[in-house]
């Protein structure tokens, strides 16, 4: 397969090409639809980008867990409503061995359920709120749309579900607000541009007061969600007899959120900072972030200063906490080895051959831009974290200004239909009434993603909702999506 040069228009080919080349993940072989297998490449960038999640909880007082993958019919049907929404989606483990199974287990769709269940036992009283648990699994949902590598897919295997515990509905109104600080500064860290819209009223998690949702554009045109923070109310609570000894010596049920992200996350990195050539991963995140690349030597005397060179710039960079490899693989011809690392998307590539053996320096060349910079053996691990900061901020801001390009406002349908058809995310005017949003989603060929989390009542006054023509109330959000 040849190089693309434009991803909007081959974005799927490109994708698949790319997790392939990369040694990312291999989807599609395993004889099971819709689960794939995370390769060593990949599973580094994984772990990268899990391990900043796992930060940015644990400064927040978030505590890991592990549940039991297998639900018991009987608790995961405790909840009606939830129930109801993952009902044509769950795997039902019926037989141990040969024996039928006294209770049907579920494996895992979420676990609100089962951690409600245990909370029953665990919580008791206020002084022991809020509880905010989290943690990193597979869920499974048979998934009836086509499935995608990374995208939609039937075993998730990155599933970070956090899940909390409060006294008051004041408690949990204020977590949600933590959760979507948390989750805006987890995606700014990895230059995923997003907006954060209120999920429509038919469109919430099963089991939520209401759902807020982080939605970004892939090259394709279409929204992908890449997570979603949900205030449960006290569904779950009462369902499973969550009880709270409150201060006035009363007896409450507790009050929850709940929120998640998945390896779409990674799928998002590779896809919002690709290019024709592959990947171009952030510099904190990349499993190498600087590769070595000899160049022969003529004469041939000068082979061993070479190769002398690079392991010491090596050692120098290791010292210093930086990822390197050195590439000094011989049926490889430079210009070879140069493609192959750009495809991997390692940020900056070292070249050194008898020129910088004899000057004492080294050349350094971006992988964004192939920009190449002379610097000195003394100044070289200084300067590889200043280019790498530069080199991240410039694909960031790459994406940022190309996703803020396909948010548009209109309130003329037959222009938003074209530019939904066109890829762009397009904000309508909307009374409000759900008859009228539906008639919208018809007329623009889009789904309805919601409204704006904060919402500017100046920005819509005067005007008139796209579809019925009373007063508007706010703006909702239409695109083509995953």
């Amino acid at each position: 397969m040849g190089i693309y040069r434009d991803l909007r228009k081959d974005f799927d080919e490109w994708f698949d090409w790319v997790i392939r080349e990369a040694e990312i993940y291999d989807y599609g072989r395993y004889p099971i639809k819709g689960m794939g297998v995370w390769l060593p490449y990949g599973f580094k960038i994984r772990k990268y980008v899990i391990d900043l999640m796992r930060d940015l909880l644990d400064s927040t007082g978030h505590e890991e867990i592990l549940l039991p993958i297998l639900i018991p019919e009987n608790i995961l049907a405790k909840e009606s409503e939830h129930v109801r929404g993952f009902e044509d989606q769950v795997y039902w483990v019926t037989h141990g061995g040969l024996t039928p199974l006294d209770v049907k287990l579920a494996l895992r769709p979420t676990s609100e359920t089962p951690l409600s269940y245990l909370e029953s036992f665990w919580i008791k009283s206020y002084k022991q709120l809020p509880k905010k648990y989290y943690q990193v699994v597979s869920i499974f949902r048979y998934e009836t749309a086509a499935t995608r590598a990374m995208i939609r897919v039937r075993e998730v295997t990155t599933f970070k579900e956090a899940h909390t515990l409060h006294a008051t509905f004041e408690d949990s109104e204020r977590q949600v607000l933590e959760a979507v600080d948390v989750y805006s500064k987890f995606f700014t860290e990895l230059g995923i541009p997003f907006l954060v819209s209120k999920r429509p009223e038919w469109d919430k998690f099963p089991g939520a007061v209401y759902t807020i949702a982080f939605d970004t554009l892939m090259p394709d045109g279409r929204t992908l969600q890449i997570g979603t923070v949900h205030n449960l109310g006290r569904s779950f609570t009462i369902a499973f007899n969550v009880w709270v000894h409150m201060p006035d010596g009363s007896m409450e049920y507790g009050w929850q959120t709940s929120y998640g992200i998945s390896e779409r996350v990674v799928a998002t990195v590779i896809s919002v900072h690709g290019d024709s050539v592959g990947l171009r991963l952030p510099f904190n995140y990349a499993p190498i972030q600087v590769v070595i690349v000899p160049i022969p030597a003529a004469p041939s005397e000068l082979k061993k200063d070479v190769e002398e060179l690079c392991g010491k710039i090596a050692e120098k960079l290791r010292s210093a906490g930086i990822r390197v490899t050195i590439d000094d693989r011989e049926d490889m011809t430079p210009g070879d080895k140069f493609y192959y690392w750009e495809r991997r998307g390692v940020p900056l590539r070292i070249e050194v051959g008898p020129r910088e053996v004899q000057a004492k320096v080294v050349t350094l060349v971006r992988r964004d831009n192939r920009e190449r910079i002379t610097v000195s053996l003394d100044e070289l691990c200084e300067t590889v974290r200043k280019v790498g900061e530069e080199y991240d901020k410039a694909i960031k801001s790459e994406a940022a200004e190309a996703f803020s390009k396909h948010v548009v406002r209109t309130s003329d349908l037959e222009e938003a239909a074209n530019l939904v058809s066109a890829g762009y995310i397009v904000e309508v005017p909307w009374c409000g009434r759900v008859s009228c949003a539906n008639e919208i989603e018809l007329r623009v060929g889009g789904k309805a993603l919601g409204t704006p989390l904060k919402v500017d009542e100046s920005s819509v006054q005067g005007l008139k909702c796209a579809h019925c023509g009373r007063e508007a109330k706010v703006f909702m959000r239409y695109s083509k999506r995953y």
